[in-house]
């Protein structure tokens, strides 16, 4: 039996959710037809952007950059603070009606899951009504729209949803690469980040057919493992499986309050990194490795909320538990001063285990290189001799 995977996806979640809200509660205007973003302070419009609307992209404003240039962009531009209890409300009613298909879902962010759809689809006359049906069910109970990919496996179910917006069902499966993925600019590839485009540039390489018909060797030659995995993923391979059970690990993490508030991503950076480094070495020392990060914030006024993802592969290191938090607390700090932080693991493995590659919605963090992994073996070691406090970093020490 051929799988069947679907990939639904919050059509611009976070602005969806906050415009639905907003018009359930009188409002006037629906922020998904005018140039608005979900940001930072609105006084201070410090933060970067979380969410933008249709008509804010057409003046250029990217997600994830600051508040400020968004309004150099478009003047008039509408902005609203971010809500994440209620996201994760909308999010926790939309799993509750998608498991009504299936219990088989694999929930990646709060906007984003897979659905193993395998052993029902023989339910519905097709796949494309299957998916349908699930699109404007939940247009019609609660407001929003997804966007639903199908496929034979989670990769070209994502980059199915990654296809026109909002309101859409695209299948792509193995036989219609050639004439859906191919012609693509390669940076439209999942998980090809700027690095990978500049090299595949150099090599003359524009489309992802061009990726999917280069020598593999020469690819993996200038991108080591990345680009094996780009080339594979050019050619529609992937074997990850939608992980539906519940993981039995139990996670490990490390939080801090602050002797002071942090107001600048500086000072947040500084936290991180030893927060990292005590929740790589306790992984280490566990003999697991995460498959998901996630990160928690208190703010000065004790309103707490914290964000996840999953790694593209199993990780205990310092570095990559690192990355992976600023990134999630620059998608998510609302710019006001914070009082707590936190770094949390999940879906733990045994370190000893094969690695295999699986599809999630990020960029790949760097990997460590062996002199690191040398030496931060070794800093594990002098502080287990002599004390925590034995041995730090240079850049961890007070200017």
């Amino acid at each position: 039996m051929a799988s069947v995977v679907f990939h639904i996806d919050v059509n611009s979640a976070y602005l969806s959710w906050t415009a639905v809200e907003q018009l359930k509660n009188g409002a006037g205007v629906d922020l998904r037809e005018i140039p608005s973003i979900i940001g930072g302070d609105k006084k201070s419009r410090h933060g970067v952007v979380l969410a933008k609307s249709i008509s804010a992209k057409k003046y250029g404003i990217r997600t994830g950059e600051p508040v400020v240039n968004a309004f150099r962009k478009c003047p008039g531009l509408v902005m609203e603070a971010p809500d994440h209890k209620m996201y994760r409300e909308k999010s926790e009613r939309l799993m509750e009606y998608l498991r009504g298909f299936t219990t088989k879902i694999e929930q990646v962010s709060v906007d984003e899951c897979y659905m193993d759809f395998t052993e029902i689809a023989e339910r519905y006359p097709s796949t494309l009504d299957a998916a349908f049906l699930i699109k404007n069910g939940i247009r019609e109970k609660f407001g929003f729209t997804v966007n639903v990919g199908i496929s034979e496996n989670k990769l070209l179910a994502k980059m199915a949803s990654d296809f026109e917006k909002p309101d859409k069902v695209h299948t792509l499966f193995l036989k219609e690469i050639p004439a859906k993925m191919w012609p693509l600019p390669v940076g439209e590839l999942f998980m090809a980040g700027k690095s990978s485009v500049d090299v595949f540039k150099k090599l003359e390489i524009h489309t992802i057919g061009d990726l999917a018909n280069a020598e593999p060797g020469l690819i993996e030659l200038h991108l080591k493992s990345h680009g094996k995995m780009l080339w594979e993923f050019a050619n529609g391979i992937d074997h990850s499986v939608v992980h539906w059970e519940p993981a039995e690990a139990k996670g490990i993490g490390n939080s801090t309050t602050l002797a002071e508030d942090a107001s600048t991503y500086e000072e947040v950076k500084e936290v991180f990194t030893a927060l990292a480094e005590s929740v790589g070495r306790r992984l280490r020392k566990a003999g697991q490795k995460a498959c998901m990060v996630s990160m928690e914030i208190k703010y000065h006024d004790f309103q707490s909320m914290s964000h996840q993802m999953q790694l593209p592969k199993p990780t205990n290191e310092d570095q990559v538990l690192y990355e992976s938090a600023c990134r999630l607390f620059l998608e998510a700090w609302s710019g006001e001063p914070v009082r707590l932080l936190g770094i949390r693991t999940a879906k733990l493995v045994d370190a000893a285990q094969p690695e295999q590659l699986s599809i999630f919605d990020i960029e790949v963090p760097k990997p460590v290189d062996e002199k690191h992994k040398r030496l931060n073996a070794a800093m594990m070691e002098i502080k287990k001799k002599f004390g925590e406090d034995a041995v730090i970093k240079a850049s961890r020490m007070k200017k």
